[in-house]
C-alpha cells in the first residue's frame, strides 16, 4: 500500500580504506536520497543493524557506501533480517568489499555476501580506472529514461553469490570480456541493488549516475513509481 508519510532512508559510510572519500560520499548521497523525495540522514557506522535505535529502525531503504572497516557478523545478520522482512538496500561502489580467508570468502562476512549476491575480486586487468562506455542492458525501473553513457571511473570486477539477479547495465573490458555494472534482485519481502560505479566526483557528479542512484533508492523502497505511490 502507499506510504503514509514521507518514506525514509539513510546513507551509511563506513571503513578505513583512505583511497575512498567516505564523507564526501555521504553529503552527495544524502542529496540524492533528499532529490529522490527521501527524508534522508546519513550515519557513520554498520553496528547498528542489531536492537537499533528508532533512526535506523525506521529507515525504508539503507544505502551503503562502504570501504573495508568492521562490520560483525551479527550486524549483517541483522540487515539482512530487515530486508528480506520489506526493508531495501543499496550496495554503492566499495559495499561488496568483504575479507579473504586463503582464497575465499571470510565466513564472517557470508550473510553480507549473501544478501548483496556479490564480493569485491579485483580491478581486472590493465589500469584500475579509466574512461569507458556503460550500457543500459534491461528496462526497468531503475533504468528508466537512461541510455549508454560515457564516463570516467574506477573498474571493479567481482563474484556474484548466485545467479538470481538481473544485470541492468554492464562495459566491456578491452579484451571483450563483459563485466555487469549495475544488478537489482529480491531477498524476501526486500529488494536490494548493486551499482560498481561511484568512486569518487568524477563519477557521483555524471547525471546518469546520479539518476540510476535515485532511481535505485526508489525501486528497493518499492517506490519505482515515486514516492506518492507504488509499493512492493
Amino acid at each position: 500500500m502507499p506510504h503514509l508519510s514521507t518514506p525514509r532512508a539513510m546513507v551509511i559510510v563506513n571503513g578505513d580504506d583512505i583511497h575512498h572519500d567516505l564523507l564526501s560520499a555521504a553529503d552527495v548521497f544524502q542529496q540524492l536520497g533528499t532529490e529522490a523525495g527521501f527524508a534522508t540522514r546519513k550515519a557513520m557506522g554498520t553496528s547498528r543493524f542489531t536492537d537499533p535505535r528508532p533512526e535506523t529502525a525506521e529507515a525504508d531503504v539503507y544505502l551503503l557506501y562502504t570501504a573495508g572497516g568492521h562490520f560483525a557478523t551479527e550486524q549483517q545478520q541483522a540487515l539482512a533480517d530487515a530486508v528480506r522482512a520489506g526493508k531495501g538496500l543499496v550496495g554503492v561502489h566499495g559495499a561488496n568489499i568483504m575479507g579473504w580467508q586463503g582464497d575465499g570468502l571470510d565466513p564472517a562476512d557470508r550473510p553480507l555476501f549473501e544478501l548483496l549476491g556479490n564480493r569485491y575480486l579485483s580491478h581486472g586487468p590493465g589500469h584500475h580506472e579509466g574512461r569507458h562506455t556503460i550500457e543500459i542492458v534491461a528496462d526497468h525501473p531503475v533504468t528508466r529514461g537512461l541510455t549508454d553513457f560515457e564516463l570516467f571511473d574506477e573498474y571493479y570486477e567481482f563474484e556474484l553469490a548466485d545467479d538470481d539477479v538481473t544485470v541492468l547495465a554492464q562495459r566491456h573490458r578491452a579484451d571483450g570480456e563483459v563485466i555487469p555494472v549495475l544488478y537489482a534482485r529480491e531477498a524476501g519481502a526486500g529488494r536490494v541493488l548493486y551499482l560498481a560505479l561511484g568512486h569518487d566526483m568524477r563519477s557521483w557528479g555524471e547525471p546518469p549516475v546520479r539518476a540510476l542512484v535515485r532511481q535505485s533508492l526508489l525501486w528497493a523502497a518499492g517506490l519505482e513509481h515515486g514516492t506518492g505511490e507504488g509499493a512492493k
